[in-house]
């Protein structure tokens, strides 16, 4: 097993579309899948009875639930003396019962006895995510594929990878992150302002600048400050966590969700923010004149205008020579937002960090006048005919360049 590889987190993958029969309840009640050969490399020969699985539904928009549930690989011909049909037998869930006809079906087997099995609705960008992860063909069918982790689907877990992978609930390990312990011990054990921390992380590289190339700086600065961040926030969450959630009349089960929850809502808000600094850097650094979250129609504050809010407000100023950029780490459903932030600007520009958007989304986008911006290195985990179109942060920058030396 190599460290920082898929293969830290999945030994085995199989993979297929969900067929009518199985994905409709009126027509078959067996809540079984054929144990085809692809599947036994999965499981093997031997009987495993109720064993742990984690089903996960996921859907556009930002939609999904999940199912702790028990399920049985066994033979069905056991008694037959020449003949085997396995099959993966499960109990009716939530998540089964939201599959429809040409789901995409991931059934992974994780270190330590562990399976999760993910439905992926048809068309969806979490249905691209998984298909570009696990190295499945597009036009896969109703038959299991086995992937080999171990063999040419053992990619190193890098920036889009984990993204991916926390979509699915689940935790990256980086085994070197204690030689972040000495960098962090000014902070005492405490959260700083993001801009601060953006500031902290990008002077632990000192060697990278935007000069060479901003899609692999903004990458670097923002993997760094994610390293950082998540070693910090361990120590500050375990000393909580060591303290417990007991109350003289028993546990304080309010409190420790309201702590859940201040933990992901931390996470989710300081990722956002975090982007914009550090890429409110690349445009300081390369002298692009800019204002940040300035006021347009009806109170809007896009992320970024370009030059900036004066010239936005002159009507003498021409209306081609103003951009406009939206900045979301992850889009969702939450993209559709910039289209009214800026009226003069008819044709929009959005940044993202999600790999593997849907083409339905991105088509939306095309006739929403919107261009989807991203780093040159998620741009591969996009479909052939996304990619003509996408623009990565440097094609950007080349554009406001442009415009604003014209003027």
């Amino acid at each position: 097993m190599k460290e920082g590889f898929l293969s830290n987190y999945f030994e085995g993958v199989s993979a297929k579309r969900l067929s009518a029969v199985e994905a409709d309840p009126g027509r078959s009640n067996q809540h079984e899948f054929n144990g085809v050969k692809n599947l036994k490399k999965l499981f093997g020969q031997g009987r495993l009875t109720d064993f742990p699985a984690r089903f996960l539904w996921l859907g556009e928009e930002n939609e999904g639930l999940s199912e702790d549930s028990l399920v049985t690989w066994y033979d069905s011909r056991e008694k037959h003396p020449t003949r085997t049909e396995h099959r993966l037998y499960f109990k009716t869930n939530p998540v089964m019962e939201m599959a429809r006809e040409g789901d995409l079906l991931v059934v992974a087997r994780r270190p330590g006895n562990e399976l999760m099995i993910i439905v992926a609705s048809k068309n969806t960008t979490v249905e691209n995510q998984l298909l570009w992860l696990f190295g499945v063909p597009v036009q896969i069918g109703t038959g299991f594929e086995f992937l080999d982790i171990e063999d040419k689907k053992n990619m190193e877990v890098d920036f889009a990878a984990r993204f991916i992978l926390e979509e699915l609930g689940i935790e990256i390990e980086d085994p070197e992150s204690s030689r972040f312990d000495a960098l962090l011990e000014p902070f005492q054990g405490k959260f700083p302002k993001t801009m601060e921390f953006s500031a902290f992380a990008r002077e632990t590289l000192p060697d990278v600048t935007p000069h060479d190339g901003p899609d692999v700086a903004l990458i670097a600065w923002i993997d760094r400050e994610e390293k950082l961040f998540r070693r910090l926030e361990r120590y500050i969450v375990s000393e909580r966590l060591k303290q417990g959630f007991i109350e003289p009349d028993g546990a304080d089960v309010d409190g420790f969700i309201s702590f859940s929850l201040s933990v992901q809502n931390r996470r989710k808000s300081r990722a956002g923010y975090a982007l914009e600094n550090h890429i409110e850097e690349i445009f300081r650094s390369l002298s692009i004149r800019y204002d940040r979250e300035a006021v347009t129609e009806n109170n809007a504050k896009p992320d970024f205008l370009f030059p900036g809010k004066n010239e936005y407000h002159d009507g003498a100023f021409p209306d081609i020579n103003l951009n406009m950029l939206g900045v979301k780490s992850s889009c969702k459903d939450r993209w559709r937002q910039v289209l009214s932030e800026a009226n003069r600007i008819p044709d929009k520009h959005l940044f993202t960090l999600e790999p593997g958007i849907s083409e339905n989304q991105t088509n939306e986008m095309v006739a929403q006048r919107l261009q989807l911006v991203l780093p040159k290195s998620l741009h591969s985990t996009y479909r052939p005919a996304q990619q003509e179109w996408l623009m990565d942060l440097n094609g950007f920058i080349d554009l406001v360049r442009e415009r604003q030396e014209s003027n």
